[in-house]
This record gives structure tokens, C-alpha cells and sequence, in this order.
């Protein structure tokens, strides 16, 4: 009888399903709405929307037209509700997870993800209404799946086509998903670990979930209470770090590093079931200590004795003498002044001219040849100039100054592995093997900071305003550790909140990021007042024009001897004064931060060539110091190298600007 009646409401269903879509309504999309908020107003599913709205599931539009069905989720969600009275409703509130909903109504992931669906797609979101299946149902469920000779699931799920594809160079994610017929949404889904990177020869799963049925059923008939409740964490975690394999690094090796079992490693990475290879990425929960990545030690060049190989070194100069010919001398000057970026060029390339003629004082067997790169932001002669002047066999190329210039010369060159050094951009670059980024990225600025109070075990406290929202961000997902001061309901400092944070016995690195000057020396404030009782440092991560105006008094910055990352120093080494006055002589001035940064690429380039070694070799050995900026190459896991080269500064309080140990 139950049957007969549960047939009769699934058919009812479908009539009402029918009849229904011819009275759908519109939506117009706003800035910043979500597809489950336009589903809530609605009072339907997410699922139901895109059934109608196929192209939505690659993202929502603003001021884009949504069909809305009227009376879908009024049907569907009554039909759970009487093929089951004992079915419950949960409204999902803040802080909850898929784990403690499951925990709390005793139903299994799988139960509770088949009387939602949109879990599968949207995963668990605040102001959702879930149906929880009662426990009759989900013992039914799990008695159908066990019996694996009889039911359909398991059979279905066995003679499952699974497609792999191995990523080339120079591939994309709308690449590859356009040649598989899929969304970039689908591709990720489908391999997580490729989110926020795509590593060369990483085998993506295309088609089908063999890693994870394989594997994980294996698993759970042995293992079953120890891999359930961690696979449900995988599914709610949202903060993980990344991993590249090592050499000679394997599955055991790497649970043992990270103290997770085998299996819990494969659930997180299911393609790692195939087999583990250097270089791939693997994403392991941040609660897990990272083995910290040895820092190189530096070291003071000089020329390898018995080394007098010519090295053949190019510089990509973006003079665009083509836009000067025929220019009068008059209005050469003028552009002169108003030209900034000409001036910028100018000024390296005089920097460079120092430190070639330093090195041939030093008797570098060297050979340099300078091109105008007659470059734009999106344009210039470098295909030209490289098959023209048989580049390919350079031992390392400084230039072009442009993001998308540099990048294309490392693209040309690829095959020969030529270094092309970027001395400029600080954008974050493709993943050439051979593209060196001289300048530290903006994260590798701020970690360093953060790094450095870890050495001296500091207690850290962080003062933001909420105005800084990527400052918030970006410490809540990378700097775990790090406590919150607490604000007032208007937004101002709790003095009392930020003294409670202090820790006796420890340094206390105050961490301040506001342009709020009653906020700034509220701070200061505080800290000045605490000073007797605890150890306070004063640290910012990124300028602030606030600092410098006459309502901050400069000296009790320098009584908290404010700290802060920098990629250059202010250097009064006798060798910084020897390149100073050497660079006076020649240009009549006093060389700028761009000249200096001439010098310091292109004699850094000369003698780590003079080593009798690849570029490369030095830049995965040696860490370098010049003038005014260090080079400490690092290689990206995704391919190329970046600068992690900081310097830890600090005003000191006989009122100079110092580099702290």
C-alpha cells in the first residue's frame, strides 16, 4: 500500500512539474547576488534555475535576465515531507558545518546530500534550508549500497568510462575545457587541486571519479570510522596549503612528513592513487606544520679563478628610438621632461653601464650587447631582434621592462633555456622555467615580515581597520596565529582590548594597518603607555602616507622603532659609496633607485655567470646582496622563479632608518 501510494504522489509530481513551466517569472541579476540568494527569494532551488538557466552555472552577470520557475520547489519539497512523515527541515545558521548537522541528526553524507542535491554544487551555505532524511530512510539507503552483485549503483559505477588528461605547456584551463566540451567550473570540480594553479603534467581526471570510488570504498570496509569523519572534513575545509613533491619523495614519505595515514592523503589528493611524481601539487589541511623551505645562505661573488669564458649577456632596452627620429633637440628635451618612463629606462641603463665597467675592471670575460626593444605595454620588436641576432644562444637576457614583453621573449626561448631576467614588473609572471622575476612579490614581502618576528618569537597582535579588508584576508588565510585587536562598534581602537593581548616576557609586535590617524595614534598611544610593563614593537606592512604628515609624531615612531619589509635599503657600505661616486663622475648626478637597480641586475647577472656554472645553477644555490636589493630565486612550483629577497627595516632612535638583524 505504501508503494502504491508513493508512486501515485511521484506521478502527481511530474504533473504539477509539467504544468508549471509555463509560468515562469524573471529576475533581473544585481551587482554581488548569489544563484542561492535569487533561489531563497524565490523560494526554489538552485538546481531549478539552472535548469532553465544552463549558462548560469559558469557565473552570474550583473544586470543579466534570470527565467525563474514559479512552483517547482513547493512541489518538490512537499513530496519528501509525505513519502516520509518523520522527515525534519534544518535551517543552516553561521559556523556550521555539513559534519555537525550530520552528527547532530545521526544521517550519513551520502543520505543527506541525495534529499539535497544542491549540496553537491553549492556546498553548505548560511540561510539554506536542508530536508534531514529520518534514520529509517538512511538505513534503507546504506542496506541498497552494500550488496554490490545486485544493486545498479555499484555495477554503473564500475563500467564508468574515466578520462584522464595530462597537462602540456602553454595549456589552459578554457583550453582544455573547451576540447572536452565541459565549464572551467566542471574542470575544477572535478580536480579541486587545480584552483588556484595548473602545473605542467599534472594528469587531470576529465571524465568520471575512479580515484575516489576506487580508493575510498576500498578504504572504508577496513578503515571505516577513521576515513569517514576526515572525508567529511575535506568537504568543509576551506584553508589548505600547497605542496610540491621533492625528488625521490613517496606516498609513505609524505603521510609520514605531514603525520596523516595514506589514505587520508588520497581522499585530499585522489590522483596521487596512480602514483606519486616530482613536481606534482598536492593540497594537505592547514592545520598540518609544512616543512619550512631552507633558506639559502648568502654569498659575496667574485670571479671563479680559472673561469675566462666568454658569456654573451643582452640587454632589452625600451628606448623606441623610432618614436625620436626626426625630433629637433628642442623637442628631444621636452620629451625629456615629460617622458617618465623614458627617463626610468634612461636611468637603468646608465646603472648598467656602471656595472659593465666595473666588471671589466674585475677582467669578467664578458660580451654585451644592448637592443632597443621599441616596446609598449602590449607590444615590441623582440620576435624580430631574437631571430635576427640569433639570441638563442645568450647565457642570459636582462629585459624587456613590460609584464607581456618579458613574457613573450621567455616564451621564444624556452626551448633553449635561455634565463631572461625581468627587471621591473612586479606582476605576478607565467610559468616559464626560464623567466627569473627580480622584484618580490607583494606576498613575499608581507611573509617576510612575518617570518622574521617568528625568528625572534614574538607574540603578534594586528590592529586593522576594517576599511583593509585584503590586509584581513590575507593574514586570516596566511598568518593563522596572529590574534585580532579588537575594534569598537564604531569602528574605533579598545585600548583595553589591545593591552589584554600583551604577552610579559616576549616581544609584542603590534601589527598596524589603518590610514585612520585617530585609529594610528590610538595605537600608538597604547603602546607607548604599555611600554613599562611589556616589551612593544610597532610594525606596518605596507607604506603609509599617514606616517609622514604633521599629526604623527615622528619621534614616537622611533621610540617603538617601527618595523616594516622592504625589497631595497638605504646602503652607506664603502662599496655603495665606491659605486656612488664612480656613477657621479660619469653622469654628473647622483644615480636614482632605478640606476642603482641597473647596476645591481646586471652585475648580479655577470658574476653569478663568472661562477663557471648555468645561471640556474647559481639561482638554485646562491643568494645574492648588492648595492640596494638582494636576489634570493626561489623556483614557483608552477614554473619559473621568484625574488624572495627582503629586507627587515626599522627607525631606530637616533632618527636613521636601519636594517634589523
Amino acid at each position: 500500500m505504501k508503494y502504491f501510494i508513493t508512486v501515485c504522489m511521484v506521478c502527481l509530481f511530474f504533473t504539477f512539474s509539467v504544468s508549471s513551466q509555463e509560468k515562469n517569472s524573471t529576475h533581473k541579476v544585481e551587482k554581488g547576488e548569489t544563484i542561492t540568494q535569487i533561489a531563497q527569494k524565490y523560494k526554489v532551488t538552485p538546481q531549478d534555475i539552472y535548469q532553465l538557466n544552463p549558462d548560469a552555472q559558469s557565473g552570474l552577470k550583473p544586470n543579466s535576465v534570470l527565467l525563474i520557475p514559479k512552483s517547482s520547489v513547493k512541489k518538490t519539497v512537499v513530496i519528501p515531507a509525505k513519502t516520509n512523515s518523520q522527515a525534519k527541515t534544518h535551517l543552516v545558521i553561521a559556523k556550521e558545518t555539513l559534519f555537525g548537522i550530520e552528527k547532530k541528526y545521526g544521517v550519513s553524507d551520502e543520505a543527506l546530500k541525495k534529499a539535497n542535491p544542491f549540496l553537491e554544487k553549492d556546498g553548505l551555505q548560511i540561510g539554506q534550508t536542508l530536508v534531514i532524511p529520518s534514520n529509517a530512510a538512511t538505513k534503507s539507503s546504506n542496506a541498497t549500497v552494500k550488496p554490490s552483485n545486485t544493486t545498479v549503483k555499484p555495477s554503473s559505477v564500475k563500467k564508468e568510462v574515466v578520462v584522464y588528461h595530462e597537462v602540456l605547456a602553454k595549456e589552459t584551463k578554457y583550453s582544455i575545457a573547451k576540447k572536452y566540451g565541459i565549464t572551467i567550473a566542471e574542470l575544477e570540480k572535478k580536480n579541486p587541486e587545480v584552483v588556484s594553479n595548473l602545473p605542467i603534467g599534472y594528469k587531470l581526471i576529465i571524465k568520471g571519479n575512479a580515484p575516489k570510488v576506487a580508493k575510498i570504498a576500498a578504504i572504508t570496509e577496513s578503515k571505516k570510522e577513521t576515513v569517514k569523519p576526515f572525508a567529511v572534513k575535506i568537504a568543509t575545509t576551506i584553508n589548505y596549503w600547497n605542496y610540491e613533491v621533492k625528488s625521490k619523495e613517496t606516498l609513505y614519505s609524505l603521510s609520514k612528513m605531514f603525520g596523516m595515514s595514506q589514505e587520508e592523503l588520497i581522499a585530499l589528493n585522489p590522483t596521487i592513487a596512480y602514483g606519486v611524481t616530482e613536481g606534482m601539487i598536492l593540497k594537505v589541511p592547514s592545520t598540518v606544520s609544512m616543512p619550512q623551505e631552507s633558506k639559502k645562505e648568502y654569498s659575496r661573488l667574485s670571479k671563479k679563478s680559472g673561469n675566462n669564458d666568454l658569456k654573451k649577456i643582452v640587454l632589452l632596452m625600451p628606448f623606441n628610438m623610432n618614436t625620436s627620429e626626426g625630433d629637433t633637440i628642442n623637442s628631444t628635451v621636452i620629451r625629456l621632461k615629460k617622458d617618465k618612463f623614458l627617463n626610468m629606462t634612461l636611468d637603468f641603463y646608465a646603472g648598467a653601464m656602471s656595472a659593465i665597467d666595473s666588471a671589466k675592471q674585475l677582467g669578467l670575460n664578458i660580451d654585451v650587447s644592448v637592443f632597443d626593444s621599441q616596446e609598449t605595454k602590449n607590444a615590441s620588436n623582440i620576435a624580430a631582434i631574437i631571430k635576427e641576432n640569433n639570441l638563442e644562444n645568450a647565457d642570459a637576457i636582462i629585459g624587456p621592462f613590460y609584464q607581456n614583453n618579458v613574457e613573450k621573449t621567455a616564451e621564444l626561448l624556452t626551448l633553449n633555456q635561455v634565463p631572461v631576467i625581468s627587471p621591473l614588473s612586479k606582476d605576478d609572471a607565467k610559468p616559464y622555467a626560464n623567466l627569473y622575476q627580480t622584484i618580490p612579490t607583494i606576498t613575499a614581502i608581507k611573509n617576510a615580515m612575518f617570518d622574521y618576528m617568528r625568528s625572534k618569537e614574538g607574540n603578534i597582535v594586528a590592529v586593522v581597520d576594517k576599511k583593509k579588508e585584503s590586509v584581513i584576508q590575507y593574514i586570516k588565510e596566511n598568518q593563522k596565529d596572529v590574534r585580532f585587536s579588537a575594534l569598537n562598534s564604531n569602528g574605533t581602537l579598545s585600548a583595553e582590548n589591545l593591552k589584554s593581548l600583551f604577552v610579559k616576557d616576549k616581544i609584542n609586535y603590534v601589527v598596524m594597518e589603518t590610514a585612520n590617524t585617530s585609529m594610528i595614534n590610538a595605537t600608538i598611544a597604547t603602546m607607548m603607555s604599555a611600554m613599562a610593563t611589556y616589551k612593544v614593537q610597532l610594525v606596518i606592512l605596507e607604506p603609509n602616507e599617514t606616517l609622514d604628515t604633521d599629526e604623527i609624531n615622528f619621534v614616537n615612531l622611533t621610540k617603538l622603532k617601527m618595523m616594516y619589509p622592504s625589497m631595497t635599503r638605504d646602503n652607506e657600505s664603502a662599496e655603495a659609496l665606491q659605486f656612488e661616486n664612480s656613477f657621479r663622475k660619469i653622469n654628473k648626478i647622483f644615480p636614482s633607485t632605478f640606476a642603482t637597480r641597473g647596476f645591481d641586475i646586471t652585475f648580479d647577472t655577470m658574476m653569478r655567470l663568472s661562477q663557471g656554472k648555468k645561471y640556474q645553477e647559481t639561482a638554485d644555490t646562491i643568494a645574492t646582496e648588492q648595492v640596494d636589493n638582494k636576489f634570493e630565486y626561489y623556483k614557483k612550483p608552477e614554473g619559473g622563479y621568484t625574488n624572495k629577497g627582503v629586507y627587515i627595516l626599522y627607525y631606530d632612535t637616533d632618527l636613521t632608518i636601519k636594517v634589523a638583524n
